[in-house]
């Protein structure tokens, strides 16, 4: 069989122009070629249910899009085709929406304005590694999620409180869930941001990930 000479990649963004200039961004890139185009969610689930077999290395997957936008998008994704791998791209950090593209499988989250070398990094890594994240976007250092030299012990209700966390639950509605009170949710919330060296929930949600204390 003659091996793949190129990486495949289709964008999924309505805006006609940053969908144009990123395939020619992408084209400069040695061993990288667009095959698609799609405009929202919709027309690219329909093409993914007419070509079950289609070879794709990387979807770049707007998170606003009209008819259907990228939430909604990798949410089917996730339960249809969770092998396909899949970046983010936004004009904003908002972190409820960065965690619900990572809590249903997104491998990345970059922001459209991210330098082309960056750009180049990310889907390099994440056709490679499985994932890719900045320290805007994650709220820690790359290098702290990574190193496996430091084994972190946790409790069993912080599991449990990292599991919520993950999904679309406020901390408010984590707390009811846990039968606990706002306050104490907030002690578990600010202690394993101490203990895990991280800023953010969306820290939270990458460690969480990357240590498969859930899995996308």
């Amino acid at each position: 069989m003659k091996p793949k000479e190129k990486n495949r990649i289709i964008i999924v963004d309505d805006h006609q122009l940053f969908s144009q200039s990123l395939e020619l961004l992408i084209t400069s890139f040695k061993d990288f070629e667009v095959i698609s185009h799609f405009e929202n969610g919709k027309v690219f689930i329909s093409y993914l249910q007419d070509n079950i077999d289609i070879d794709i290395d990387l979807i770049l997957l707007d998170v606003n899009m009209p008819v259907l936008d990228g939430v909604s998008t990798m949410k089917w994704i996730k339960e249809n085709r969770p092998s396909l791998k899949v970046i983010a791209l936004s004009v904003n950090d908002d972190e409820e929406i960065i965690i619900k593209m990572l809590a249903n499988g997104a491998k990345g989250y970059l922001l459209k304005d991210t330098s082309p070398e960056i750009f180049k990094e990310a889907i390099i890594s994440v056709i490679e590694k499985g994932f890719y994240f900045t320290e805007l976007v994650s709220g820690m250092l790359v290098k702290k999620a990574n190193d496996d030299s430091k084994k972190i012990s946790l409790k069993e209700k912080e599991i449990v409180f990292i599991k919520h966390a993950c999904t679309e639950k406020t901390y408010k509605e984590i707390a009811s869930e846990m039968c606990l009170s706002p306050k104490t949710i907030d002690g578990y919330r600010e202690c394993l941001f101490d203990k895990l060296e991280i800023k953010t929930r969306i820290g939270l949600v990458l460690y969480a990930i990357k240590n498969k204390i859930v899995l996308v």
